[in-house]
């Protein structure tokens, strides 16, 4: 049977559930994608400054990495092996463990969970409990750290929470990230009182987690004395740190980690999205080996551990992260970007950058207008999103690989997009 693949999307609206979500932003059929572009059934070709939330921090398909999983395929490797030893996942623990830990003095046990990165922080809250003998974790406003029930309860976006249905999100105790309440209201002052205070109601915490960068909060950046802040008061208060680095790690910050820079050592480290290198399936929680205490089969999934994703992030680690040099262009990338960022700003009354490195954003104070601005950006050829507790901020997260000459049509895509419609609210308000 012969189907027509021009955008028939009835099938979607007929079939799909009603909890998809980014298709309705980009009402169009995908059939194939490169680096970082991606064409429609139409052969309409778009840049995408989207790259699977952070999922795709290489771009799509990178060739290296098709080749390597190809041949892996062809050969017969293991498809699915529980958490069995193989040779792909050796292989990559051995340049996971040469590449990325040992040149930055790090020492973890990785632990492969589910798939996706709330089954990584599920594993890190039980363990933080298991090691702790406490059930209180503290999280922090605006964070995103997964849709799963336990994952749920650090999230703080009252629309996520809502689809646990009257469920219990319980356990937690969120405490202001850091510039929640404005520039002039002390974050870490406050939750050093409330931790203080006996008579505060919060109890001992098991562990603290957050985000250096709160992707989907609004692209909110800690400062480095944040961070050391947080550190400090988990471990006065002997609770575990959890430093969620699903979205904002993998060079996204413009360093394989986004704290390497701050002098902080989490004891759990979640990771996921662009740890496979090419968009498959793959979350590993990194344990510092004293909280190691898991007996066998304590937390276990069917999926965990992806062995195609195991030969992919291999070549991810072995072609980028060999030496500074992709570190670099990251950093030449992001100033091109802070850049386009500030022009757009300027020509949006009261609006401001956020986040660091290639996951910035313009906060233009509206969510129906940074909404509008995404919409014209797709009709002119740019995929790209929002965020933020009010879906306020235009977020950009192009690939890392992406070439200076389309990061910088793209960003010129945004520029028109945001002009566009800046115009025409002005004029409407007229």
């Amino acid at each position: 049977m012969t189907t027509d693949k021009s955008a028939d999307l009835e099938i979607f609206a007929r079939r799909e559930s009603e909890a998809r979500s980014y298709c309705r932003s980009f009402p169009t059929a995908f059939v194939k994608a490169q680096g970082s572009e991606m064409t429609d059934a139409s052969g309409n070709t778009y840049i995408d400054f989207l790259a699977g939330c952070s999922s795709l921090n290489y771009g799509h398909n990178d060739p290296d990495m098709k080749a390597a999983l190809i041949d892996h395929i062809t050969a017969d490797g293991v498809t699915h092996g529980l958490d069995m030893h193989t040779d792909a996942k050796a292989d990559f623990l051995r340049a996971f463990e040469d590449i990325i830990l040992k040149p930055r003095g790090m020492d973890y046990k990785v632990m492969m969970t589910g798939p996706t990165g709330t089954n990584a922080v599920e594993a890190a809250m039980k363990l933080a409990r298991k090691v702790t003998g406490r059930r209180n974790i503290i999280a922090f406003t605006n964070g995103f750290h997964g849709m799963t029930m336990g994952a749920l309860s650090c999230t703080g976006n009252a629309g996520k929470r809502a689809g646990a249905g009257g469920g219990s999100l319980c356990g937690t105790t969120h405490m202001p990230y850091e510039g929640a309440f404005g520039p002039d209201v002390d974050s870490l002052r406050i939750i050093e009182e409330m931790l203080g205070n006996p008579s505060s109601g919060v109890d001992a915490p098991a562990a603290f987690i957050l985000e250096p960068v709160q992707g989907e909060g609004g692209l909110n950046a800690a400062s480095t004395a944040f961070m050391q802040g947080v550190a400090r008061l988990a471990k006065e208060h002997g609770a575990l740190l959890i430093v969620d680095d699903i979205q904002a790690g993998c060079g996204r910050t413009g360093t394989f980690f986004s704290f390497e820079e701050m002098g902080i050592e989490p004891d759990l480290i979640p990771m996921a999205k662009s740890f496979s290198g090419m968009g498959l399936p793959f979350a590993a929680l990194l344990i510092k080996p004293e909280h190691d205490i898991w007996g066998p089969a304590e937390h276990n999934g069917t999926f965990r551990g992806n062995t195609h994703a195991f030969v992919t992030a291999r070549v991810a680690i072995e072609k980028f992260w060999k030496d500074d040099a992709f570190q670099k262009s990251i950093a030449t990338k992001s100033e091109i970007l802070r850049d386009a960022l500030i022009r757009i700003a300027d020509g949006i009354p009261g609006a401001r950058l956020k986040g660091r490195g290639m996951m910035q954003g313009v906060d233009v104070g509206d969510g129906t207008l940074a909404a509008a601005i995404c919409a014209r950006a797709f009709e002119k050829g740019l995929i790209i999103e929002t965020s933020g507790a009010h879906d306020e901020v235009v977020k950009v997260l192009a690939a890392l690989t992406t070439p200076e000459a389309t990061l910088k049509s793209g960003l010129s895509i945004l520029e028109e997009a945001a002009r566009d419609v800046t115009q025409t609210h002005k004029l409407a308000a007229e």
